[in-house]
């Protein structure tokens, strides 16, 4: 089940979920808008490799725009952030985003229990597209967990993204034994 706007608000209440910037006219019938941050990403390679620390390159978005680019990959980064206590969080695109052709995630639309900071955005582009700091770009929905969580996220001792701040932030893929 997907939280209702009513329940949302009572866990907000209760600081089970936290939004901020809070917004009451962003809140949904059963999900909250959030909004592109100022600052995108691009890797400094052209080649990635997931055994190595992939850098990145900040930049703030000016206040005209930016224009992102198809066969691009870029990193954005909520305005929002968000901690999620009790309940799994999913982060997707909205629909009006996605009728510009832009993608929101490649493949991380999932948050854990535990979770607290901004979300990282995995953007993609079909056509050029103009986007700008502080317009909508997602929506989050809350999930109940079935069942007690032994260990949340943001208490992992191997937890990579805990507490991610107002700046995208790259891959940790070469973090991983493999």
């Amino acid at each position: 089940m997907i939280l209702s706007d009513t329940r949302i608000l009572e866990e907000i209440e209760k600081g089970t979920i936290k939004i901020v910037p809070y917004d009451r006219e962003c809140l949904g019938s059963n999900s909250y808008d959030v909004h592109l941050g100022k600052h995108l990403a691009t890797y400094t390679n052209k080649e990635l490799d997931a055994k190595a620390h992939n850098t990145i390159e900040h930049f703030e978005i000016p206040d005209e725009g930016f224009v992102l680019m198809p066969q691009e990959f870029y990193l954005g980064v909520t305005e929002e952030y968000t901690e999620t206590h009790a309940h799994v969080p999913f982060l997707e695109g909205k629909s009006s985003t996605g009728r510009l052709g832009i993608d929101i995630h490649a493949t991380a639309g999932k948050g854990d229990v535990g979770f607290c900071g901004n979300w990282t955005l995995e953007i993609s582009v079909k056509k050029p597209v103009r986007v700008y700091k502080g317009m909508p770009i997602g929506q989050l929905i809350y999930f109940p967990a079935d069942g007690e969580i032994e260990v949340k996220y943001n208490q992992k001792k191997n937890a990579k993204y805990s507490g991610q701040h107002n700046k995208p932030v790259e891959s940790m893929m070469w973090k991983n034994k493999f």
